[in-house]
């Protein structure tokens, strides 16, 4: 089975290294997800079809102008934007690729970002995405090589990442973190644990609809892929498809029913 998050690991392979604060990155997830549910939710796509309702990336929320969301399925406005007061679905994406310390600022922004919804727009099917990185080493690339390499950053370095290059880790030791072996089981279940979710139908109770735990390989060494080795309990690709039927379902439930 592929899923958006195998169509981002490839496109982290073309690109040459992971920068999480590149949109696109995450673009590339929620135009995957937004396919996913176009294609499985007939009441969804009939809607788009009418065009009662459309799709926007990277929006800000209903009562926080300040704090964007990375998916939203909204009615449109006269002049063809999104009605914010008349978000249905919503579909936020983050990521621990390494630095696991950082997970609780990844926790904050989500939370934030629920608390935004739920003041204003509490039946809004409110998903979260979380990539858990378990590689363990990354090569910093954005901060750390990138910044400080003295040569042809295009010609010399790019090239080689994420092609399986093991020199990379001794040329440039400086710019490597090491990870824990005990640290991503540790973040994805502090997600999973911390992160509040809700019983269908109760969207009184502040929570997320879905919070859906991705993990993936990514050091920049490597070619990045989705690590369904990890946590051998769990069927990654069943729980991104058990999101996807689940966000159906409330959307019929709450705008079809």
């Amino acid at each position: 089975m592929s899923t958006p998050f195998d169509k981002l690991a490839g496109a982290i392979h073309r690109r040459g290294y992971h920068n999480h604060r590149l949109e696109g990155h995450s673009d590339e997830v929620s135009d995957g997800i937004l396919a996913d549910l176009l294609e499985v939710c007939g009441p969804l796509r009939a809607d788009f079809e009418r065009d009662t309702v459309g799709a926007w990336k990277n929006v800000p929320s209903p009562s926080d102008r300040e704090r964007r969301i990375d998916l939203l399925i909204a009615e449109r406005l006269p002049d063809g934007g999104p009605d914010l007061s008349t978000t249905r679905v919503g579909i936020e994406n983050k990521s621990v690729a390494t630095a696991h310390r950082n997970k609780t600022n990844r926790y904050d922004d989500l939370i934030k970002l629920l608390g935004a919804y739920q003041s204003s727009r509490p039946e809004t099917v409110l998903v979260a995405t979380v990539i858990v990185g378990t590689a363990m080493r990354y090569l910093n690339i954005p901060d750390g090589v990138r910044k400080h390499y003295e040569g042809d950053f295009q010609s010399d370095v790019l090239p080689r990442l994420s092609t399986g290059d093991e020199s990379l880790w001794t040329q440039f030791r400086t710019s490597v973190s090491d990870n824990k072996a005990y640290q991503p089981a540790q973040t994805a279940a502090y997600f999973r644990d911390k992160i509040p979710t809700r019983p269908p139908g109760m969207t009184h109770v502040p929570g997320y609809d879905f919070v859906l735990i991705v993990p993936m390989h990514i050091d920049n060494v490597a070619p990045p892929y989705v690590d369904r080795q990890f946590e051998s309990d769990v069927d990654h690709d069943g729980e991104y498809n058990r999101m996807v039927a689940s966000v159906c379902r409330a959307y019929m439930a709450r705008w079809h029913s």
